[in-house]
């Protein structure tokens, strides 16, 4: 507020802030902004977690889809260079000599190339920000014993834990596919960073300080299930 009462009568209409009064003034300004940046922020980042969700939600269908159509799963692919011809697409085979686990076939599935908080590569030597991770029980993406009832789960023994390492799957109707997005910090979080390993274990769950992955799966119920309402099986 302008102290008048420091100017003379007659020339108090040339009288304005004091660098005091200005300095108290953009203080307040940028408190105010700082404190609308905060939720601006968060919006946005629940925003990319809705997204990234829903975009996870039609990779499962894709899947889904792809097994009705070739009665497998697809293998994940393992290919760095964007600029190679399998870039995106499934592997031939899912053998013990490729990587058990690798990154979604997306090409394969035309689902989207990567998540919400993703950065297009364009070398070989780019990050993988945002691609989506993708692990598959190899007895469901044999393309030379294709899926029936009586197929079994190999010695991959997919597991879907908590954040306090509780099975949220069952022993005996294990995970057939996982795939996940590595969340806003671009990194496997708990269990999920044993990707490239040999570890079976994956984690799900509510976010917090130090997870923010988001993962989805299929169980073997569930893809039975499609593939007979689909007249694919027995």
């Amino acid at each position: 507020m302008i102290n008048y009462s420091r100017c003379p009568k007659r020339v108090r209409f040339q009288c304005g802030f004091t660098l005091t009064e200005l300095a108290i003034v953009l203080i307040i300004v940028a408190f105010l902004i700082s404190g609308m940046l905060m939720p601006l922020s968060a919006q946005k980042d629940l925003q990319d977690t809705s997204e990234t969700q829903k975009q996870l939600a039609e990779i499962k269908e894709a899947l889904l889809g792809f097994a009705v159509m070739n009665k497998r799963l697809p293998c994940p692919d393992t290919d760095s260079d964007p600029a190679a011809s399998g870039y995106g697409l499934e592997e031939p085979s899912c053998t013990s000599t490729v990587t058990e686990e690798g990154y979604l076939p997306w090409r394969t599935l035309g689902v989207s190339t990567m998540d919400a908080w993703g950065t297009r590569r364009t070398a070989a030597s780019s990050p993988r920000l945002g691609d989506w991770r993708y692990r598959v029980d190899r007895n469901f993406a044999n393309s030379t014993s294709l899926i029936s009832l009586t197929t079994g789960f190999s010695t991959d023994s997919l597991v879907i834990q908590d954040h306090g390492g509780i099975n949220l799957t069952s022993t005996t109707e294990r995970p057939i596919a996982i795939v996940f997005s590595t969340g806003r910090n671009h990194a496997p979080d708990g269990q999920n960073n044993s990707y490239e390993g040999t570890s079976g274990i994956y984690e799900a769950g509510e976010r917090t300080t130090n997870f923010d992955d988001v993962i989805i799966w299929i169980s073997r119920p569930v893809l039975f299930n499609r593939l007979i309402s689909a007249g694919r099986l027995p």
